[in-house]
């Protein structure tokens, strides 16, 4: 019988060896300071790691780890997310694509040289230093993931108003799908396994598909979207935003080639947290709240999560001006809403950027075109996805011949033209109503 248990656990190791990926890349964008997931995002890593023993697993960070309208993280000059940085370079190879975000506390120079220190190696290879003409990040960086090395290429938006005003003079931004098209091909030459982290969102990275070699490992940012999409062998995919979902990337073997399998995981606040990143998370909030920002605004019946808490927030606007529809940029929002009492700080992280509603009146014919745009989730398809993330609440049905008044806020009518199309609609600014006043005026409005 020996000789049969013998072939057996041959047998059984082989197939063990055949079911475990080459190699893993967990990657995440938008994290933008979600203090209510970032340590459930670093106890998700260890997770990861532990049930892969042996596979070499490298976290890959595609932009906007910061936000400043996180008054703790502000304050505290990212006391966490830089902890976040020197746990995860601890546990394997770490990289850091430059997002529109990253200069929020410290200048771009300073914030790259402080996430260097931390252990985690930085891509973004079309910011510039306007000082110098220098890039203030490595175009690329090689990994080795076992048998394997990966070359991972940074790059980010050009859009200048989404960067800290401070920090702008500073800044040289090259246009990404230009500097793709300069850069791309001899980055990725014979690269064994290309790897492109773009923050310059869905519309930009659609001109830069067709210039990655077959099984590239694409990952999106700045959109706050959260898609998989395969072309060929190369697979294209955005995480969404807030830490609400993590992409695991498994590498194998797959007829004879090596493929990527994308593999999207949700986060929430009471998955298990990482204790040591847990504990300092909880003593910067007691540190640096004010108790302006402890004070409760509203209340909700139940938990929100990001997708239903922006929606919750476009209907409120909706609500404010008695509008038919309400349509907002998706990047407004960022956090959910906790069950029962919503205090100002929570407030702030659901609605980033506050701003005067603006009105405008449509037909129905063009009402059903700019809803045809809006409400994109994983399940929407690519050829249907024009690059702007919208949230929009309007009605279940729409006479074509009949007018709409439909509401949004100061920067949707300030960039009409990309959110609505080319005929869009000329809004009117309803100065004595703002977004955030239409939020607490819906958390209160059962009360």
């Amino acid at each position: 019988m020996r000789p049969f248990f013998t072939a057996l656990f041959v047998l059984l190791a082989s197939l063990a060896r055949a079911a475990a990926p080459e190699a893993i890349a967990i990657v995440a964008g938008d994290l933008h300071s979600a203090y209510d997931r970032t340590a459930q995002f670093l106890a998700r890593v260890d997770r990861v790691r532990a049930e892969n023993p042996g596979v070499p697993c490298a976290v890959l960070l595609n932009g906007d780890t910061f936000e400043l309208g996180n008054a703790v993280a502000r304050r505290s000059e990212g006391a966490v997310e830089f902890a976040l940085f020197a746990a995860l370079a601890q546990r394997g190879p770490t990289v850091l694509n430059l997002g529109n975000h990253e200069p929020e506390f410290f200048d771009m120079a300073e914030t790259v040289a402080r996430v260097r220190a931390a252990g985690v190696l930085v891509v973004g290879g079309n910011a510039l230093d306007r000082a110098t003409g220098r890039p203030f990040a490595s175009a690329s960086v090689r990994l080795k993931l076992g048998a394997h090395e990966a070359v991972v290429v940074g790059v980010t938006t050009d859009r200048l108003a989404t960067f800290r005003l401070a920090v702008r003079p500073s800044l040289d931004l090259s246009d990404p799908v230009v500097w793709a098209k300069q850069n791309l091909a001899s980055l990725l030459k014979d690269a064994p396994l290309p790897i492109v982290l773009s923050h310059a969102g869905l519309r930009a990275d659609r001109a830069m598909l067709p210039l990655v070699p077959d099984g590239t490992l694409f990952a999106g940012a700045h959109d706050h979207l959260r898609l998989v999409h395969m072309v060929g062998r190369t697979a294209y995919f955005h995480s969404g935003c807030w830490t609400e979902f993590l992409s695991i990337a498994r590498l194998r073997w797959t007829a004879g080639e090596l493929r990527w399998e994308v593999e999207q995981v949700r986060l929430a606040p009471d998955d298990p947290a990482e204790p040591g990143l847990g504990a300092l998370i909880r003593e910067m909030m007691v540190k640096h709240l004010t108790e302006e920002e402890k004070a409760v605004v509203g209340r909700t019946t139940r938990a929100l999560g990001p997708e239903d808490a922006a929606r919750f927030a476009v209907q409120a606007a909706r609500a404010a001006v008695g509008a038919d529809a309400a349509v907002i940029g998706g990047t407004t929002f960022g956090a959910g809403l906790p069950a029962g009492d919503v205090t100002r700080f929570a407030l702030d992280a659901c609605v980033r950027f506050d701003g005067t509603l603006f009105e405008a009146e449509v037909d129905g014919s063009q009402l059903e075109r700019i809803l045809k745009r809006t409400n994109q989730g994983p399940d929407t398809p690519f050829a249907e996805r024009d690059g702007e993330n919208l949230v929009a609440a309007g009605p279940t049905t729409i006479a074509p011949g009949r007018r709409y008044r439909l509401v949004t806020t100061d920067w949707g009518a300030r960039n009409a033209k990309a959110y609505f199309g080319d005929a869009a609609p000329a809004f009117a600014e309803r100065p004595e109503l703002k977004l955030k006043a239409a939020v607490v005026r819906a958390l209160n409005a059962d009360q």
